[in-house]
């Protein structure tokens, strides 16, 4: 295990594939035009030879486990956020007191193997976020980042970006594969997963971030990722959040 503080580690690639895992603590992945936050009950899949950032808020603890190319082949072939079940959680933390050192056909490495099975039966989720290139979404963007709950419509944020709404709605779809009100949702999902592990109250998250009550910003959070707030982040981590 490895307990890194607040910080990141610059941009890097592996010669093979690479799982992390936080038991504890919140990353946020940063890999071509895409940025992706990754929970404790979650990890993320590197594949080879792909160049990533990897930023923590807060301190985690994590475990690295890197797979050969004849092994990767199996697991997607760009950065994905696994859902991390409690078999697979433990055979994480098992895996990683074996080390590289086994025999095959050993227990070491028959373990490795139902790891791998486990690995690609993973369910993968949408806690990704699209860039785009072009400036006027690029700006858009920006000021959605830097306020996450200040912008309400795609009119309000056209006039930002110096364009017609019609063609900033266009922009997303084109550049993102998203639309302008799907795109918000994973911000504000993202942006909600990293205030509540650093131990924000849901009432402070969900005002903070423009809902204008409690209950309907705990419905969407459930709605796009099957728990509420407090049970979202507890899954795995050993830890308990009010929901």
């Amino acid at each position: 295990m490895e307990v890194k503080h607040a910080g990141c580690a610059a941009p890097h690639a592996h010669p093979r594939g690479q799982l992390i895992y936080a038991s504890r603590g919140v990353m946020r992945v940063v890999s071509g035009n895409e940025v992706l936050v990754v929970p404790p009950s979650q990890a993320v899949w590197v594949p080879p030879d792909v160049e990533h950032e990897v930023y923590f808020p807060g301190e985690v603890s994590l475990r690295n486990l890197f797979l050969e190319r004849g092994v990767s082949g199996r697991l997607p072939n760009e950065c994905t956020i696994l859902k991390v079940s409690p078999l697979l959680r433990e055979l994480i933390l098992k895996v990683v007191t074996v080390g590289e050192n086994y025999l095959p056909e050993s227990s070491g490495y028959r373990l490795m193997m139902v790891l791998v099975d486990e690995l690609c039966q993973a369910e993968p989720t949408e806690l990704r976020l699209p860039m785009g290139h072009d400036e006027r979404l690029q700006r858009a963007i920006e000021r959605m980042i830097a306020d996450p709950g200040g912008i309400e419509t795609i009119e309000g944020l056209a006039s930002v970006a110096c364009t017609s709404p019609r063609t900033l709605a266009r922009l997303f779809i084109r550049e993102t594969g998203l639309t302008f009100g799907a795109w918000k949702k994973r911000l504000i999902l993202q942006e909600a997963i990293e205030r509540l592990a650093s131990g924000q109250s849901v009432t402070t998250v969900a005002f903070d971030l423009g809902y204008q009550s409690l209950s309907a910003f705990i419905d969407m959070f459930r709605q796009a990722l099957g728990a509420s707030p407090g049970q979202y982040l507890s899954q795995n981590s050993g830890t308990s959040t009010p929901s």
